[in-house]
């Protein structure tokens, strides 16, 4: 089981709540050693919560190069197809300048499919990208903190959008943050565009939160319903309405053909010179 190295501030938080709370108990002249326990199993509880929290544990994403993944573990919250023009506006209404917005021309071209998932305070929130790409950071849009369950979260929460594309598809992923959430991360780099491999982590939403992924309506067949669970980096969310084509093997190349005897006559003149060999013997 892997963890995240942000663990570390937290337990000295944990720690510091715990001492607190030893304190507190001194002040109201409570036995040292109750105060000892009490302080302790603060401490306890709050850390143990924490390593669970930052848990990193290892996925193996599909070979298939027609899936596309979860981005987050969770519970699918709802799975949408929003109109053209109203998924623009939410883009230009959330934060996303002008030049961003132009950036996803392949996403504004038709209407997108939107798939929603709800984090818990116990889920692991470690994000991985749905699919291979080249993933660009289009920037924190600071909003309303909104419970992640409703649907208006989706549009005024704070959040980070990430756009990533290759030859096949497009797709916008928010990380959004509620009321508990106080910072959503984006590991790779933030001002240039990088080429990650599906599963790969990209970042982490902090304590409850919510991530939606838009993708252009023609492009997938979404597999996935509200209410099923889903694991970042494992379980496949959509497939390519259009499969990326195989690349050739060599069994499954053409044999050659002889000629006939309408190639420039070539077959014609190798049958004369046979014949005539033959007679000469």
């Amino acid at each position: 089981m892997g963890m995240r190295i942000e663990v570390v501030p937290f337990i000295f938080v944990s720690l510091a709540i715990g001492a607190l709370v030893w304190l507190l108990c001194r002040l109201f002249k409570a036995r040292q050693s109750r105060s000892l326990v009490s302080g302790g199993v603060v401490f306890l509880i709050l850390s143990f919560y924490m390593l669970v929290f930052f848990r990193d544990p290892p996925r193996t994403p599909p070979t298939d190069p027609n899936v596309i993944v979860s981005a987050a573990d969770g519970k699918i919250a709802n799975v949408i197809v929003v109109p053209r023009d109203e998924f623009e506006a939410l883009c230009r209404d959330s934060g996303l300048d002008g030049i961003k917005v132009e950036r996803m021309s392949r996403l504004l071209q038709t209407d997108v499919v939107r798939i929603s998932i709800f984090l818990s305070l116990v889920d692991v929130h470690v994000n991985r990208a749905p699919m291979s790409g080249t993933s660009e950071f289009l920037g924190y849009f600071p909003g309303k903190r909104h419970f992640t369950f409703l649907e208006k979260s989706s549009q005024e929460n704070q959040h980070n959008a990430i756009y990533m594309h290759n030859e096949h598809t497009a797709c916008l992923i928010q990380q959004i943050v509620g009321p508990i959430a106080r910072r959503v991360v984006y590991w790779p780099d933030h001002d240039n565009p990088v080429d990650l491999e599906i599963g790969h982590p990209i970042g982490m939403m902090k304590f409850g939160s919510r991530l939606d992924m838009y993708f252009p309506v023609g492009d997938v067949v979404v597999e996935v319903q509200a209410d099923d669970r889903v694991r970042a980096g494992e379980t496949i969310v959509a497939r390519l309405a259009k499969p990326a084509a195989a690349a050739p093997s060599d069994e499954s190349a053409p044999l050659p053909t002889m000629p006939d005897a309408s190639d420039n006559g070539e077959w014609d003149d190798a049958e004369e010179a046979s014949e005539d060999s033959a007679q000469a013997n």
